[in-house]
């Protein structure tokens, strides 16, 4: 990290499908061991299951997923006088997305299913209607601030 200045942000594509950012970085995102064509066919194919099952535009679905599992806060540990604290802190939009995305790749991989792009179809139509593993841990993240909420005085 620099000591003065601003890093700046990438500017990142949309994808060539369906024109999205959003959906670009999470394809980069889903990628394992830079095979970025694996991980576009995982996803438009379960966008494209998504879009059948659901009757609805697979980017509006995957979207709407996206913003229910983003979270508001996060917790970061604090030392003060010799005791490490959870505080909360609110957490930048970018930040929210990255971290929601990662939750839905992290909980497709756990989860039983057939193939890959079956599970993450099962995860985004959860995570569209308000269930999952994904909006577990985001509960779990916001249960976890709201405890420790008497801690905020410590936030830098």
């Amino acid at each position: 990290m620099p000591r003065h200045g601003k890093i700046s942000k990438r500017t990142i594509s949309s994808d060539p499908v369906y024109d999205s950012v959003l959906l670009h970085k999470f394809i980069n995102k889903m990628m394992l061991g830079g095979k970025k064509s694996v991980s576009e066919g995982i996803i438009y194919k379960a966008l494209a299951d998504v879009e059948e099952k659901m009757k609805k535009p697979a980017l509006e679905v995957f979207e709407k997923a996206l913003e229910n599992v983003t979270p508001l806060l996060q917790v970061k540990a604090r030392r003060v006088g010799g005791a490490t604290y959870q505080v909360p802190v609110e957490i930048s939009k970018s930040r929210g997305q990255a971290q929601a995305m990662q939750w839905i790749r992290d909980v497709c991989r756990e989860r039983s299913g057939k193939s890959m792009a079956q599970k993450l179809s099962a995860e985004l139509i959860d995570a569209y209607n308000g269930a999952g593993g994904s909006i577990k841990k985001k509960e779990d993240l916001h249960k976890t601030a709201e405890a420790n909420k008497a801690f905020a005085h410590f936030r830098w």
